[in-house]
């Protein structure tokens, strides 16, 4: 059985009891995580693929340490203007172990006959505002015109 799991950003083909390197994760060492954005599970008979992600699976692991990876050098250099910089730097990672897949549960009938809102009622009252609207630009524009002809007598 496996499961292809989003971590910090990055997905991971992951099985229980594998050891697995991931970005740095704020948790402390050997306390427990769970990630919820599963993307795919395989448990040999079929194959269930989430529109992106499975709602209500999860992968459980269990961090192990804090390292910091291998040095990466960055150096950049322009020809013919004397220009070259060295630079380097060391990741943060996390040792994590999968502990094991959870798939999700059936649903029950409730969940999946929610009930849907419709929007008819917005679109009614927006067009009772609008009509108010023009009713009281109306009234507005007669006043004004009133005033006008006032003064110049």
């Amino acid at each position: 059985m496996f499961a292809v799991v989003e971590i910090q950003g990055s997905q991971f083909k992951v099985s229980k009891e594998q050891k697995l390197y991931v970005n740095r994760i704020d948790a402390k060492e050997g306390s427990k995580v769970s990630f919820d954005n599963v993307l795919l599970i395989d448990d040999g008979k079929k194959v269930q693929v989430g529109k992106p992600t499975l709602s209500g699976t999860s992968v459980e692991a269990k961090v192990v340490s804090h390292l910091k990876d291998d040095k990466v050098i960055v150096f950049k250099k322009k020809r013919r203007k004397g220009y070259k910089v060295k630079n380097g730097h060391r990741q943060p990672i996390t040792e994590i172990i999968i502990q094991g897949i959870s798939e999700k549960k059936a649903a029950t009938k409730k969940e999946a006959e929610a009930p849907k809102k419709t929007t008819a009622v917005k679109k009614t009252t927006a067009v009772k505002k609008t009509a108010a609207a023009k009713k009281t630009t109306a009234v507005k524009k007669t006043t004004a015109v009133k005033k006008t002809t006032a003064t110049k007598k």
